[in-house]
């Protein structure tokens, strides 16, 4: 059996059919569902990928994008993004596995799928190769595919102190006249994720670009430094 088709079995096995049309709908996804909290499913990959060899880059890449490209429900595409991330594919995140995660971020185009690969993997791929990955990622912030742009704004959600804020500024300029909900809440999000870090950096960036900024962006960038009493109201 393929992965794929082991996978399928064990979701499968374990799913709960009655489920599926609620998870389905929440999702709005096209694509249908098993029926699998995520939890089972976590597990189900874990113990499926646990005698995968990991020797070759290539084939990993292979079989990842073999597994996202064959599913036929959106479990299935969890355990692709699910085999990206496993610790002993530490060794792949490099520049060559980027192909694969535009393909995954583009014909995915959604957010549980987008968020995970754009905040864990880009932004591996970021660590990993700062040079190149800014440049890509500024040209990413410039697409005409919104989850390409989500993407180049939510790829340091993880870098904490060591956010590129030059960089995170470049990615949120080209979507600050976009009404696209998911690029304004993107905007909000990074912001908010560094304004634990830095607040009265965000709080200036805020005041600073006020008239460009959505209200949903500044919302979401100030919604904990409201909480905090460092400002008393949304500028």
């Amino acid at each position: 059996m393929t992965l794929l088709q082991t996978l399928r079995a064990e979701f499968k096995r374990v799913a709960d059919p009655g489920r599926a049309p609620k998870m389905q709908a929440y999702m709005k996804s096209a694509m249908p569902y098993h029926g699998l909290a995520s939890t089972p499913c976590g597990e189900i990959c874990k113990r499926v990928f646990a005698d995968y060899p990991f020797t070759d880059a290539a084939c990993w890449r292979k079989d990842v994008l073999a597994i996202w490209r064959g599913a036929t429900h959106r479990e299935e595409r969890y355990g692709a993004i699910a085999l990206t991330g496993h610790r002993k594919a530490k060794p792949f995140q490099n520049l060559d596995a980027l192909p694969m995660y535009e393909e995954m971020v583009v014909s995915g185009g959604w957010w549980d799928f987008v968020d995970v690969i754009a905040g864990h993997r880009l932004g591996a791929l970021l660590a990993n190769h700062p040079v190149e990955m800014r440049r890509l990622m500024r040209q990413w912030s410039r697409d005409e595919n919104i989850w390409k742009r989500r993407s180049s704004i939510i790829c340091q959600l993880r870098f904490k102190r060591d956010t590129d804020l030059r960089l995170l500024y470049d990615c949120i300029e080209p979507s600050l006249p976009s009404k696209e909900f998911f690029l304004r809440k993107a905007i909000g999000w990074a912001l908010r994720e560094y304004a634990w870090h830095d607040p009265h950096e965000v709080i200036r960036y805020v005041r600073a670009r006020k008239g460009d900024l959505s209200n949903l962006s500044k919302r979401e960038a100030l919604k904990n430094v409201v909480k905090q009493g460092l400002i008393k109201s949304m500028p």
